[in-house]
């Protein structure tokens, strides 16, 4: 898959004179979720049908950010290069990255189609039924004939609904602030993962717990579920391994009260993995975050919730 990352003050025509003709699907697609998925899959099913390639149009970053002066910490579901490997497996040949500012959501509709629509030899476009673009949203699905002038096809995928609830990045940030991630799995058709390094922490885990701990480095632009305990699954150098996962404060200890810290303790694993990169998959959440009056009451608790997830995941110890 190319990967093109654009400005709305790039001469597109130019750069892109000789890019062939494509099918895109456009939108922000923060989650890659079941309804993002079914407007790329059509592009790439779109693409096979007509021999032409298939293409992702969406933006970086999220519109709220330059649009709301109060919103500059904005997490993502799926983190600009999560997003990219996502929309590669699915089978999509180019994908191109706008970036999203003030001019070019001062952008009229005919402006907008024509950089980047005509700029980009788009001969068929996929959207959401929710998809608005133009200066103030200006544009839709509903009435985009009034921009297109029969340049280019198009059209439109209906909501998905699961549980009779549409599927949304809305519905599964509020799922993540509740700690569901079982739910989150189900409406991204696979696990929510947190990919970082690990890093050194106060590395009491081992020595005065018991229980070793990776200490992950956090990517500021990933969002995260509620504060808590979980069972999850790691993914190491082509291996799997389970564990129990901590994010949180720290509140038993006189750590940084402001410093969130993801600790995961893998179970029958003894390597060293400082500097590695995990893919942690959320898999159960377990309980809140407690603090603890002692150290012996805090490690009576970790061995309950490592047989709670050890339970989960029919292991034995």
């Amino acid at each position: 898959m190319k990967i093109y990352e654009l400005n709305d003050h790039d001469d597109i025509s130019h750069m892109m004179s000789n890019v062939p003709k494509a099918v895109a699907a456009i939108g922000f697609f923060d989650g890659v979720h079941l309804g993002h998925q079914a407007l790329i899959k059509r592009a790439v099913d779109y693409a096979k049908e007509h021999d032409v390639e298939s293409a992702v149009v969406t933006f970086y970053p999220h519109p709220s950010v330059v649009l709301n002066p109060d919103n500059k910490d904005i997490q993502y579901i799926t983190p600009t290069q999560e997003k990219e490997k996502l929309i590669e497996q699915m089978g999509i040949d180019r994908l191109y990255i706008i970036s999203f500012t003030r001019s070019l959501a001062r952008l009229s509709p005919e402006e907008f189609i024509n950089r980047f629509m005509i700029g980009l030899n788009i001969k068929h476009l996929i959207a959401g039924f929710d998809f608005s673009f133009g200066y103030k949203g200006a544009a839709n699905m509903k009435n985009i004939h009034q921009y297109v002038h029969d340049r280019f096809t198009y059209e439109t995928v209906g909501k998905i609904e699961l549980a009779d609830e549409k599927v949304s990045s809305t519905r599964i940030r509020s799922l993540l602030a509740k700690g569901d991630v079982e739910a989150v799995e189900t409406l991204l058709n696979r696990p929510f993962v947190t990919t970082g390094t690990v890093i050194h922490g106060f590395q009491r885990g081992g020595s005065e717990l018991g229980y070793p701990t990776a200490n992950i480095e956090l990517d500021s632009e990933a969002l995260l579920p509620k504060t808590g305990v979980y069972g999850v699954k790691i993914r190491y150098d082509e291996a799997i391994y389970y564990g129990m996962a901590s994010l949180g404060f720290n509140p038993t200890f006189k750590d940084n009260p402001f410093d969130l810290k993801f600790e995961v303790h893998i179970f029958d694993f003894n390597g060293d993995l400082y500097g590695k990169t995990l893919d942690v998959e959320w898999k159960t959440y377990i309980r809140d975050e407690y603090k603890f009056d002692n150290v012996e009451t805090l490690m009576a608790q970790l061995e309950k919730d490592e047989q709670t997830v050890r339970s989960y995941f029919n292991l034995n110890k």
